[in-house]
């Protein structure tokens, strides 16, 4: 049996969308072709969205966002348990991941997901990493 196509979906994607910046055409497609079912975001990312907005005194975007995703989606949130984040340390002194990126990475690990992101640090790791655009071509095979 082969394995359901499941996505982690990076914080700067969803920003990327949410203060429509040079790619966010690229997530709108996105978020448009796979369904809510198959996307995952982790605590972290919610909650960086959370602090990003408020800081940019867009509050009601971050309404809008948890709306859209949680009460008209299925989006699923997922974290790691203290013992879990340990595992970052080691992931910060092997790829020189900052805190978030050892986080996703992590995370997509544990739960066996695609990373979708904009992020170039990922590249000489094992979790496989797309852009967008990539994603959709994954699901549409």
């Amino acid at each position: 049996m082969e394995k359901r196509l499941n996505f982690l979906v990076d914080t700067n994607i969803w920003l990327e969308r949410l203060l429509d910046q040079e790619h966010s055409k690229d997530v709108k497609e996105f978020l448009e072709v796979i369904s809510t079912d198959l996307l995952h975001i982790s605590d972290f990312s919610l909650h960086s969205i959370g602090v990003i907005l408020f800081r940019n005194k867009k509050s009601g975007l971050f309404y809008d966002f948890i709306n859209d995703l949680f009460g008209q989606g299925n989006l699923k949130v997922l974290s790691l348990n203290p013992y879990d984040q340990v595992d970052l340390i080691e992931l910060n002194l092997k790829h020189r991941f900052d805190f978030d990126d050892a986080y996703q990475y992590q995370l997509a690990i544990k739960y066996e997901l695609t990373l979708v992101t904009f992020d170039g640090d990922f590249k000489k790791s094992k979790v496989r990493i797309v852009n967008p655009k990539e994603a959709i071509q994954l699901y549409k095979k």
